[in-house]
């Protein structure tokens, strides 16, 4: 696992590690069942606060994309499946809201599109 962390960019420390993460275990560099380092060790490596890397892992554990079992250390979890069960639930829930809202379907979708081109152009 190889991360590199940019103080002078723009986005945090955190979501640097987050995204480098989530990206290598998406793209197969990690593979499922790969061990990520422990947060202290991590956090040193890359000479980032322990509290740092913690909040990435939370994030990512969150997002389905890592699981931690124990003292038996933090794994790639299977994201695929788990990623899209997560979407599948948000994605209910937003068409339930936009029914109630009143919302055509052509009003909702253009909205997720909307919402998915500015969180894609970040």
């Amino acid at each position: 696992m190889t991360l590199k962390i940019h103080i002078d960019e723009g986005a945090a420390p955190y979501e640097q590690v987050r995204a480098q993460i989530a990206e290598q275990a998406r793209s197969g560099a990690l593979p499922v069942g790969y061990r990520l380092p422990t947060v202290r060790g991590l956090a040193e490596s890359l000479g980032l606060a322990p509290n740092t890397v913690a909040k990435a892992y939370r994030a990512l554990e969150t997002d389905g994309v890592i699981e931690t079992r124990g003292r038996n250390g933090t794994f790639v979890a299977a994201a695929g499946s788990a990623a899209e069960r997560e979407a599948a639930l948000a994605a209910r829930a937003y068409a339930d809201r936009v029914l109630r809202l009143g919302l055509s379907q052509e009003q909702a979708a253009a909205a997720v599109r909307e919402a998915l081109r500015a969180a894609y152009a970040q």
